[in-house]
């Protein structure tokens, strides 16, 4: 309970961080009854604005930005991971080479989000400018949707796909460099004094990952 403890904290997640941000703003209503947390959700680019319009007191991403010049803590990590339907050729394969990736048809997030930034720079990485076929949708929710009814394969956040991977709706494709590894972030304007209730909440945040962030025990999954 808080003592004598109140205000406003506006919360801006990406929207790859919507899986687990509900719980997350239940469990600090729970902590701190007399303050208000209200959650806005994003991509990567309107989550970037609203720390530069200051329309957001705290936000939660992955790789914090450029600018504006903001204080970012990890607060746990944030793997993503290759997947198809199953049965899918790239599934049964020995050695998945980075051609084999490449010529499937890729199912993208729409321009400005962080996970498309993130598969673009994996396929950069495996095969320096190489083409391939793809698809750009606006939702992880709708990628995993048009995965499982095999429109294509796609890099997604594994916090996005828990149930789906643990029923065995999706498949994550064991390659190298997967799954790719990064961390989530809690971020705030550097040159802006946090109010008593937002250092409060960031504090909650930092100490209590354990309590809102999903498990990793569906992605410790060697590459071959």
């Amino acid at each position: 309970m808080s003592k004598g403890l109140a205000g406003t904290v506006v919360l801006g997640v990406v929207s790859t961080a919507k899986y687990f941000a509900p719980r997350l703003v239940v469990l600090l209503r729970e902590a701190f009854p007399d303050i208000d947390v209200v959650l806005r959700i994003g991509n990567r680019a309107q989550i970037i604005r609203y720390l530069q319009n200051e329309e957001a007191d705290l936000v939660i991403m992955g790789r914090p930005p450029r600018e504006p010049l903001v204080t970012a803590q990890s607060i746990g990590e944030h793997p993503h991971l290759l997947v198809a339907p199953p049965g899918h050729p790239l599934t049964q394969l020995d050695t998945v080479r980075p051609a084999d990736i490449l010529s499937e048809h890729i199912v993208l997030r729409e321009p400005g989000s962080g996970t498309r930034i993130l598969t673009m720079r994996y396929f950069d990485e495996i095969s320096p400018g190489h083409e391939y076929r793809h698809t750009e949708m606006e939702s992880n929710e709708t990628i995993k949707q048009a995965v499982i009814a095999g429109l294509g394969i796609a890099i997604l956040s594994a916090h996005t796909m828990h149930e789906e991977l643990r029923s065995g709706r999706l498949v994550a494709v064991p390659a190298r460099g997967l799954p790719i590894m990064r961390h989530w972030f809690v971020v705030h304007r550097a040159e802006a004094e946090p109010s008593h209730a937002t250092r409060t909440v960031k504090d909650w945040i930092t100490a209590n990952p354990d309590r809102y962030l999903p498990s990793m025990d569906l992605v410790s999954q060697p590459a071959r």
